[in-house]
């Protein structure tokens, strides 16, 4: 018997191919973000400001097959990392196919557009800046809240 659900119904993360794997990013850009992380609470705090490497409309990596090599510390995400997953935003696919929730309908592979992570104002697209543009030492002044990030209520 065939299963006609898409690949992230029927698939575990780890089994998915490569190409799977890599459709699940929405391209909404928060990764690319940087965190600050409080040293006694150890609460971690998303900013405003984005790795140098993000293109802040299309909200895409600029070098992503060297990304590694140009951004040391970029993380890369790998089904292996599961446990880690916590510091991604809850709106993430990879965070909520591990959490066991389904794609939400924003999400590409759901509504079949690249513009609807935009269109439903989850993206970062119009609301940060370039690492470039902000002194390490100023970062704790663009904290922020991102729609998406608490679970739904």
């Amino acid at each position: 018997m065939n299963d006609a659900r898409p690949f992230w119904q029927r698939k575990a993360l780890g089994e998915m191919s490569r190409a799977e794997w890599e459709s699940l990013c929405d391209g909404c850009g928060r990764c690319c973000l940087h965190r600050l992380e409080d040293e006694d609470s150890g609460e971690v705090y998303t900013t405003n400001v984005a790795c140098r490497l993000l293109d802040t409309h299309s909200c895409q990596c600029s070098d992503y097959p060297n990304r590694r090599q140009q951004v040391p510390d970029c993380i890369q995400l790998r089904e292996q990392d599961l446990a880690q997953f916590e510091w991604l935003p809850h709106s993430c696919a990879y965070r909520t196919l591990a959490e066991g929730r389904p794609l939400a309908d924003w999400h590409p592979l759901v509504s079949g557009s690249a513009e609807s992570v935009h269109e439903a104002g989850i993206s970062v697209r119009g609301c940060v800046i370039s690492e470039d543009l902000v002194h390490p030492d100023d970062f704790e002044e663009h904290i922020v809240t991102w729609v998406g990030d608490e679970p739904d209520r």
